[in-house]
């Protein structure tokens, strides 16, 4: 293996630092650190015989090695962290996500907060607990404590109606909301039911439950018998809930307990989040072992990943199956994000010990559940792309495939879309979307005559801009300004268009304008499914069990989608254009500012008037004027002979 961008000896420093490794094209495919950068990176130059697999792919891969010198390891920690966000390098290991968690969110922002299950990114604004394992045990544990903590727990729909009508929603009526809705309890008095709510999910419980006996006790001896009957009922709401969420940790403490379980190939992770002695929430994860890393410094490199974009979630206490190689470091790093102390532990004993043996079971539990499920992924898309490459004739596997759908509506708002599959996996961050410019000459074929014209004419743009700046090691095709890869700079594998002969012959003919002659271009037909190369007169058949056609099915479904999205959002943003061209006193920039604010002809219809009013520029007449509008459209579109 040639490994003729080796640094020359005494070139490179002996100070902490972090480097990246690139591939031909200037891609960063390795992101690591070091406390000694000549002694780490001397470490990938030796034999190739003694490296680990993966780790000898990575440096035969690798085109150039390049590094940056800090001043302390934890700089190092933060620039490693923020390298590998930025560049998302293929060696590195990745921890994903094995499924999409619910939180429970309590929307403190709002005038009258709410409190509701949700999954995805979070909002400013509003505060979480958890994640959960399930939604509908967090769904069964608010409707209990709703009784003790009577919050609004309503979608805005439903509260905005309330209001208007003057009549709380069923919980207003069965105690289970305090109705502020219709002014029953003003806006800070529902603000402390939230306050009082958030402390108790925080797993400040205690001084909860001592009131709520103190007040019942005092009823009773004052004989206000039915008032200590209902505090009797919110005090056994409570114990219910707290039943759910069994004390662990006998020390009421705030950690996150986290265990491994590893094979040569791949590494699950469990996260068990303990606040107030309590389990609140359970996270897993699993990724690809891409070199030989041990058990330290695989939890290093998770818990970099876990905090390091998540500062908010730092626990006072992390329990690890085996310290990071530099504990003091990362204790510092952590304690900074936080704000307070960090302490990363191994358990030797006691609840602590017992709590990550059970945390250690579910990893291995996980791991065995995801290699069962994926056992066939990686050798099937391997095949995959085999068969791919052997059905059409490639001198090598497609390991980018690109595949571009035409959408339009009886000819008009004609637009296309662009999907990136790599390795057999969607790459979503690639996606692109056209819309077509010549709407009134175009068909599906001129259409996509267009689209690879455009696409490949920007790639030979991006060649000849990289060619300008030429590296040491070939074009450079990552923007030296901003480190990221430039758009439409990589050449695919392998075309792929919806549609039979004549799309193929428009994408073939748009690439043959250009001087193109490298890139491969097929199409998949939707009626049977056969794949068409330009010039041939009959299609290749491809078994209909084959992992090859299945994959082209799934680029091909993907692209489809993707355009008919794309169309949608541009057709329903033409609707809400034409219904409102008569609106007086509606201009352009209005239009636009009220399509930028609603973005969506539905989100506009079920806007009330005084929402509408709100836009900056909009008041209240016009405001009126737009409704009135909207329902005349929406009138003639359900009755067009009227």
């Amino acid at each position: 293996m040639s490994q003729s961008y080796r640094p020359k000896p005494g070139e490179i420093p002996t100070e902490p630092g972090v480097y990246r490794f690139r591939d031909k094209q200037r891609r960063v495919i390795y992101v690591g650190k070091a406390k000694n950068l000549r002694a780490r990176l001397s470490s990938y130059f030796q034999d190739i015989g003694n490296l680990h697999q993966r780790t000898a792919t990575m440096v035969a891969t690798a085109a150039s090695v390049e590094w940056t010198v800090v001043k302390t390891e934890v700089e190092a920690l933060q620039l490693e962290y923020s390298w590998i966000k930025e560049y998302d390098p293929r060696f590195n290991v990745k921890y994903r996500d094995d499924k999409s968690y619910p939180w429970l969110a309590v929307t403190v922002g709002d005038e009258f907060p709410r409190v509701m299950v949700g999954r995805g990114a979070k909002r400013k604004g509003t505060r979480y607990f958890g994640p959960y394992s399930h939604a509908w045990a967090i769904r069964e544990t608010v409707d209990i404590l709703l009784r003790v903590f009577p919050m609004r727990s309503c979608s805005n729909g439903v509260f905005k109606r309330s209001q208007q009508i003057g009549r709380p929603c069923l919980l207003g009526y069965i105690d289970k909301c305090a109705a502020p809705c219709v002014g029953n309890v003003t806006a800070e008095e529902h603000r402390a039911i939230v306050d009082d709510f958030c402390e108790f999910m925080a797993g400040r419980t205690k001084p909860f439950i001592r009131r709520i006996e103190k007040e019942m006790y005092a009823a009773s001896d004052a004989e206000d018998f039915e008032r200590a009957a209902r505090l009797r009922d919110d005090l056994g709401a409570m114990q219910k809930a707290l039943e759910k969420q069994a004390v662990v940790l006998g020390d009421g403490a705030d950690a996150d307990v986290i265990a491994l379980a590893e094979d040569p190939l791949e590494v699950a992770v469990q996260v068990f989040y303990v606040r107030g002695g309590r389990v609140r929430g359970q996270r897993g994860w699993v990724a690809d072992r891409t070199d030989d890393a041990e058990t330290a410094e695989l939890v290093e490199t998770f818990l970099l990943q876990l905090y390091g974009g998540e500062p908010d979630a730092v626990p006072k206490e992390i329990l690890v199956p085996e310290l990071p190689p530099d504990r003091v470091t990362f204790e510092q790093l952590l304690g900074d994000l936080r704000g307070s102390k960090v302490a990363i532990r191994v358990p030797q004993r006691g609840d602590k010990k017992a709590l990550q043996e059970n945390v250690a079971r579910n990893a291995k539990e996980s791991l065995a559940l995801h290699k069962t499920k994926r056992a066939s992924d990686l050798t099937t898309r391997n095949r995959a792309l085999a068969e791919i490459a052997d059905a059409l004739g490639l001198d090598e596997a497609p390991l980018r495939i690109e595949c571009y759908d035409v959408s339009h509506m009886q000819g008009t708002e004609i637009v296309a879309s662009m999907v990136v599959f790599e390795d057999g996996l969607a790459r979503k961050g690639e996606y692109r979307r056209f819309v077509i410019r010549d709407q009134e000459g175009s068909d599906d074929v001129a259409a996509m005559h267009e689209v690879i014209t455009r696409r490949f004419r920007r790639l030979l743009d991006e060649q000849a801009r990289s060619e300008e700046r030429m590296g040491e090691d070939g074009p450079m095709l990552v923007d030296p300004d901003t480190g990221r890869p430039r758009k439409f700079a990589y050449a695919p594998g392998l075309v792929v268009v919806d549609g039979g002969p004549p799309q193929v012959a428009a994408a073939q003919r748009a690439l043959d304008e250009l001087g193109i002659d490298d890139i491969p271009v097929c199409g998949l037909a939707k009626r049977l499914e056969e794949v068409w190369l330009p010039g041939e007169e009959d299609p290749v058949i491809l078994r209909r069990t084959s992992e090859g056609l299945y994959l082209l099915q799934r680029v091909r479904d993907e692209a489809h989608r993707f355009a008919i999205a794309h169309h949608r959002g541009r057709r329903s943003k033409s609707m809400v254009e034409s219904l409102l061209d008569d609106v007086p006193g509606l201009g352009e920039v209005r239009r636009k500012t009220l399509l930028r604010h609603f973005g969506s002809l539905k989100k506009l219809r079920e806007a009330e008037a005084d929402e509408i009013a709100a836009v900056p520029g909009i008041g209240p007449r016009t405001a009126a004027a737009i409704k009135a509008a909207v329902a005349a459209g929406d009138a003639a579109r359900k009755n067009p002979a009227s």
